[in-house]
């Protein structure tokens, strides 16, 4: 759930802070989505369709990263929200438009010191 004042608008993010997740998120060995009691993940990329998966019907992992960086490159939204788990921690939400009557993607990422943690990949619960 994001968080704040609902009256302002949300929080976008600025350049470096873009690039920053898009690199880490191009970078293989950067990406960390597993979950723990302290970090909860629902990283569920095998059960979204993926509308331009040739072969795939659903994302990969591996695809799954490819359309955050892409996004992220192509300047999709990013809303900056304060994290529960763990707390005093920013979280970047993107909600992203896979195509009509399908529900919009939720993306949740969290940067470390040199990582980037896939905290939520799964369609939204919220139109």
């Amino acid at each position: 759930m994001i968080t704040g004042d609902r009256r302002k608008p949300p929080a976008g993010i600025d350049n470096a802070t873009r690039r920053q997740l898009h690199d880490l998120a191009r970078r293989h060995k950067a990406r960390v989505s597993i979950f723990t009691r302290k970090q909860p993940t629902d990283w569920r990329p095998n059960q979204v369709c993926n509308p331009d998966g040739l072969l795939d019907t659903h994302f990969t992992d591996s695809t799954a990263w490819e359309l955050i960086a892409t996004r992220l490159d192509h300047g999709q939204e990013v809303t900056v929200i304060d994290l529960d788990r763990p707390r005093g921690t920013k979280g970047y939400v993107m909600l992203i438009d896979l195509g009509p009557d399908v529900p919009h993607l939720y993306v949740k990422l969290q940067l470390g010191s040199g990582i980037i943690f896939g905290r939520s990949f799964h369609y939204s619960e919220y139109g």
